[in-house]
């Protein structure tokens, strides 16, 4: 199993405290770059202005590329921290499959593209007084480029994070599979309680994060292995920097089409997290056969029996 498998390795819990703890040094560590290039353009009183205001500091490309290379210095970080701490090859944080299987992550890639793509024309042709043609080709062009590079290193890094290192690291120690599911989640929504979208739409789209974390812990348990969680989450934030940006959106962006209405909250919330979510995830379902969902997604998870000179390594 996924969860199980992190017990094969060096898996005490002060490797996960020092795993986490140099994690997060290393994303602070990620953000000066961006910081000293905002304090250049805007002076210090740029330290002082709320993170809308920030993103808008810098040309929208450098911002792009500087805001995107934090999440590139935490996903070497989290790599790192696998490989010398806990002694575990990254694929073993991946998936519970031999290799890692790239026809899934494509998939989940595929799904979500193709959902985005079809909701944004549809909503571009009904509603086209809420949209501006936002197309210049050179900074579009470069946007793409950076976009394409950058953001499967974000959406990896938060993969790996929360589907993957500390799934494994809380399931070893709780041995069972729904606490993870329920801290990673609601970790990973609250951690975006900062961005711009929340000020404009109010706590409400917390929903929404936390809801999202839900779909990908899930996706990432019955599947027993995290590609067709990166996949849709690279596909998800890809297509949202290249088709949409707004003034009021973490992602500020070159993109194709602006929108200029006034967000609304509510059922607009609503509808991903209990329509839309379970969609995909029937779909997945029975694209690769899930079944047994109840002891995939809160049943034990046991330690093996091993070696005693393993486990004297492992205590050591």
């Amino acid at each position: 199993m996924f969860i199980k498998q992190a017990f094969n390795y060096h898996h005490n819990f002060w490797r996960y405290l020092l795993g986490v703890s140099i994690i997060i040094f290393a994303v602070i560590l990620g953000q000066i770059p961006l910081v000293v290039a905002m304090i250049m353009e805007g002076g210090m009183d740029v330290l002082g202005m709320e993170q809308g205001e920030m993103l808008k500091v810098l040309d929208s490309n450098l911002n792009l590329f500087l805001l995107l290379l934090t999440y590139a210095v935490g996903l070497f970080a989290i790599f790192f921290v696998v490989k010398f701490i806990h002694y575990q090859p990254i694929l073993a944080v991946t998936t519970s499959r031999k290799k890692m299987d790239w026809g899934r992550f494509f998939f989940g890639f595929g799904l979500v593209a193709i959902f985005s793509l079809s909701v944004t024309a549809f909503d571009y042709y009904s509603n086209p007084q809420d949209y501006l043609v936002n197309f210049k080709p050179e900074p579009f062009f470069i946007m793409l480029i950076i976009a394409l590079i950058m953001i499967p290193l974000q959406t990896s890094f938060e993969e790996y994070l929360f589907r993957g290192y500390l799934m494994q690291g809380i399931g070893v120690l709780v041995k069972n599979k729904w606490v993870p599911l329920i801290l990673t989640s609601v970790v990973f929504g609250g951690l975006h309680f900062f961005n711009p979208e929340v000020t404009k739409m109010g706590n409400i789209i917390m929903i929404y994060y936390i809801g999202t974390g839900f779909l990908l812990g899930i996706m990432t348990l019955m599947d027993e292995g995290m590609e067709l969680a990166l996949g849709f989450h690279a596909g998800n934030n890809l297509l949202t920097a290249v088709l949409v940006t707004a003034d009021w959106t973490a992602f500020q962006t070159n993109s194709l089409l602006k929108d200029i209405s006034d967000p609304t909250s509510g059922v607009d919330v609503l509808i991903p997290i209990f329509v839309v979510y379970p969609l995909f995830l029937f779909i997945m379902a029975k694209r690769y056969g899930w079944s047994d969902w109840k002891e995939k997604l809160f049943g034990k998870v046991e330690a093996p029996v091993v070696d005693n000179n393993v486990q004297n390594i492992e205590n050591s």
